[in-house]
């Protein structure tokens, strides 16, 4: 059985050092790049990297849009490192299309236990990602393509958006609490705002209701959280 291959993106060497140390004692097969156009060039040339570690506040290209380029053609699982810990910041690298972060400094066991829950997330995709469709009235999600149409058009969505989505309708009407939608979606126990999923909710709603005639479907339910539920 082949290795998992984990790129790790850090201007700074001693990061790199240290983390793949601890990935190559896990087991992992650990590549390394310096800048955000090294990480471009190699993912580029091979496709058959498991895993990045993609810091934030690198040289010449930084993560933001080395996320922005990746997410055009790749849906590789990213795991930002940063040291800027502001709501806006995390947000926009959720947005952009990165499945974690990791704020440092970091302690290097957490990193693992992180990549190992992302990993695990990644393969329950693949094993189960031949679900069927989910029918709602005006609305169609299929998980097999990450596809949602909704009164004949089809959304764009971020990988987030979709995720919170498809989580919630296929317990439509279940009230989740902000807690539980960051442990299913994000996949960890998150240490910063919760408010970060009030952020993703109202984007995802935004895009629901922009559509003419289009049911109501993700509702608020004061001081608990929020639900799915079709509200013609």
């Amino acid at each position: 059985m082949s290795k998992i291959k984990i790129m790790v993106a850090d201007d700074e060497e001693r990061i790199r050092r240290l983390v793949k140390m601890y990935l190559e004692k896990e087991g992992y097969e650990v590549g390394q790049a310096i800048n955000g156009e090294d990480v471009l060039k190699q993912l580029g040339q091979d496709a058959s990297w498991d895993l990045l570690l993609l810091d934030l506040m690198m040289p010449e290209t930084d993560g933001w849009q080395v996320c922005r380029e990746l997410r055009k053609k790749s849906d590789i699982p990213i795991i930002m490192l940063t040291a800027r810990g502001d709501e806006i910041d995390r947000v926009l690298g959720l947005e952009l299309g990165a499945d974690d972060y990791v704020l440092k400094p970091f302690s290097p066991r957490e990193l693992v236990a992180r990549i190992k829950a992302l990993l695990r997330r990644v393969r329950r995709k693949q094993v189960y990602g031949d679900e069927v469709q989910l029918q709602f009235s005006g609305l169609t999600i299929d998980p097999a393509s990450r596809k949602v149409i909704l009164m004949g058009q089809v959304l764009s969505l971020t990988p987030k958006e979709f995720d919170l989505l498809l989580f919630m309708s296929q317990s439509a009407g279940q009230v989740f609490s902000r807690e539980q939608l960051l442990r299913n979606i994000w996949n960890y126990d998150y240490f910063g705002d919760p408010r970060t999923v009030d952020t993703h909710i109202n984007r995802l709603r935004d895009k629901l209701t922009k559509i003419k005639d289009a049911p109501q479907y993700i509702h608020t339910v004061w001081g608990v959280g929020y639900k799915f539920e079709v509200a013609l």
